[in-house]
């Protein structure tokens, strides 16, 4: 599986971070920026990655910031469902009630180890499916 990911300024540190983790576990990823911390728009580095889960299936990670600005950007893609993890648990619950395929991450307000614990669960959790499969399917409009 290739594990698209992107960033801006704010979260260009924590990328790298990830990009290495994941590379030390096997993962393939495809880094689509940004690639220094010169300041920049997010949505030019996340809807890549939204693009990207679309047309490939798989997970997606996408960082800034306050983890908002990218996660808002995402979520417009309608094959998309991105949560803003904050915490490890916030990260389970995502794909197992939200079969959640992009994770976004606050850059400025979580530690390096706490976004690879993160990241870890979210790579390795399950969707739980029944009834919360009913609700996930509610989400799609248009």
């Amino acid at each position: 599986m290739i594990i698209p990911i992107g960033c801006d300024h704010a979260g260009y540190q924590l990328k790298n971070e990830l990009i290495k983790y994941l590379n030390e576990k096997g993962f393939e990823v495809e880094d689509y920026g940004c690639y220094s911390e010169e300041s920049i728009d997010y949505p030019d580095f996340g809807h890549p990655v939204a693009n990207h889960v679309e047309q490939n299936g798989g997970l997606g990670i996408v960082i800034c910031g306050s983890g908002n600005g990218i996660n808002m950007t995402v979520n417009k893609h309608q094959g998309v469902r991105s949560a803003l993890c904050w915490c490890s648990e916030i990260a389970s619950l995502s794909r197992e009630h939200n079969d959640a395929n992009i994770i976004a991450l606050p850059a400025r307000f979580i530690s390096k180890e706490l976004a690879i614990e993160m990241v870890d669960i979210f790579m390795n959790t399950e969707f739980e499916g029944g009834r919360h499969e009913r609700r996930v399917n509610k989400i799609p409009c248009g």
